[in-house]
This record gives C-alpha cells, sequence and structure tokens, in this order.
C-alpha cells in the first residue's frame, strides 16, 4: 500500500510538471523573480550550478555535465499538450520500463526544449526531459522511443517566474529574458554560441518546471538559455 501511495506522489507530481497544473484553481502567472533557489531542490536532486552573475531580471549560472532522459521531438501548437504527451513515456521510464528495468528517483526539473513555430496556429516542436539522478549517470538505461542527451558544461541565462506555466505566459517570460540580455557581454555570447552551432543552438528556449501539484504558492519556474563560452 505504501508503494502505491509512493508512485502516485511521483506520478502526481511528475504529471503536475507536465501539464500547467490546473488553472481553474490558481492564477497561472505570479510576479517574476531573480536568484531564489528552487526549494524543490531541498528535496529531490537537481544538477548542481554556480551563479555566476546576478543582472537586472536574470542571472547566468554555470552547470557541471548533467544527464537527461528525453522524448523524441514533440509536434504541437501547444507547450501543455505536447508535454502531456511526453508524460506516460517519463512516467513510465521512472518506474522501471527501460531496457535495465530498474525504477528511478524523481528529480527536478523536467525541462522541455522549444523550437517556436512561425505563426501562431502552426506546430511548434518540444523535446521533454528528465534529469538524470547523478547514481544512474554512468550508464543511464536506454528505452524505446527515448534517447539520452549528455550536456558538456555549459553557461546559462536563467529568468524565473512563479504560478503554473502556461502556452501564454512562456513566450512572454521567454521575452523579457532576451530584452533584459540586450547589450550585455552575454547576449552576443549567446548569439555567437547558436551562430556556430553549439550549445544553445538546437533550441529557442528551455522551460524548466520544479514543482508539485501540492504546492499552490511559491512555485519556481524558469526559462534557460543555454551558451557556450571560450
Amino acid at each position: 500500500m505504501e508503494l502505491a501511495g509512493l508512485s502516485f506522489l511521483k506520478l502526481s507530481f511528475l504529471l503536475s510538471l507536465l501539464s500547467g497544473g490546473s488553472d481553474l484553481l490558481i492564477p497561472t502567472s505570479e510576479p517574476s523573480h531573480v536568484g531564489k533557489f528552487p526549494p524543490t531542490c531541498n528535496r529531490i536532486e537537481c544538477p548542481n550550478y554556480e551563479v555566476i552573475h546576478a543582472g537586472n531580471g536574470y542571472e547566468i549560472r554555470r552547470y557541471d555535465a548533467t544527464v537527461w532522459v528525453s522524448t523524441e521531438p514533440i509536434q504541437d501548437i501547444s507547450l501543455r499538450d505536447a508535454t502531456r504527451t511526453a508524460f506516460f513515456q517519463l512516467f513510465a521510464y521512472i518506474q522501471g520500463k527501460n531496457e535495465y528495468h530498474q525504477k528511478i528517483e524523481m528529480t527536478a526539473p523536467v525541462i522541455s526544449q522549444v523550437s517556436p513555430s512561425d505563426g501562431p496556429l502552426c506546430e511548434s516542436s518540444f523535446t521533454v526531459s528528465f534529469y538524470v539522478p547523478k547514481k544512474n549517470q554512468p550508464d543511464p538505461a536506454p528505452a524505446e522511443n527515448l534517447h539520452i542527451q549528455k550536456w558538456t558544461p555549459r553557461y546559462v541565462a536563467v529568468r524565473q517566474f512563479g504560478g503554473f506555466v502556461s502556452d501564454s505566459t512562456v513566450g512572454e517570460e521567454a521575452a523579457a529574458l532576451s530584452a533584459s540580455l540586450e547589450g550585455t557581454a552575454w547576449a552576443n555570447a549567446i548569439e555567437k554560441s547558436r551562430e556556430e552551432g553549439g550549445v544553445g543552438a538546437d533550441s529557442a528556449y528551455i522551460v524548466a518546471q520544479y514543482n508539485s501539484p501540492f504546492e499552490f504558492t511559491g512555485r519556481v519556474n524558469e526559462i534557460w538559455l543555454p551558451f557556450q563560452m571560450e
């Protein structure tokens, strides 16, 4: 009974991260904030990072090497709908539906790499990923229709925002991050990294979600713009 309860909590947690929660219960956004360490990372494993600069509406982090298990790109007009599609694959994976039949601990954040379409009614591309715990990273379990991403150490420009993620907020928050970086050396580094086909060239931005469905206040979400520097 206890194991069943734990699985239900994992299911609820991951489904919330991938669906954006219930818009009927609470507002979909809260005031943006910068530099708040995601409280979820005090309870479950998250990637290690160091804050190297705090700016006006953003911060720059340096992440250690990380490993992610990822869906194939999903074509949809909605981030929320695309991540619901990804949910069952990722939940089955951590429950043992992988080639090693391993059950894997829940981690945060769940990230969505976003490549927007050219128009409001055109499909965008979304790749949804689960952070692999450190103990599993030397030999992450393969699984059908999922692939492993091994990220080298990298810099990430980050903007935080609260509430539950919605399709309307993510584009606004991504635009606000880009605007806050304008005229900085970081913006130049991001542009150069993308132009050279390096870190960050495979998506326009990343949405990172940390919280369980039972946390109605103090939620932390992030927009990431990864890049490399020489």
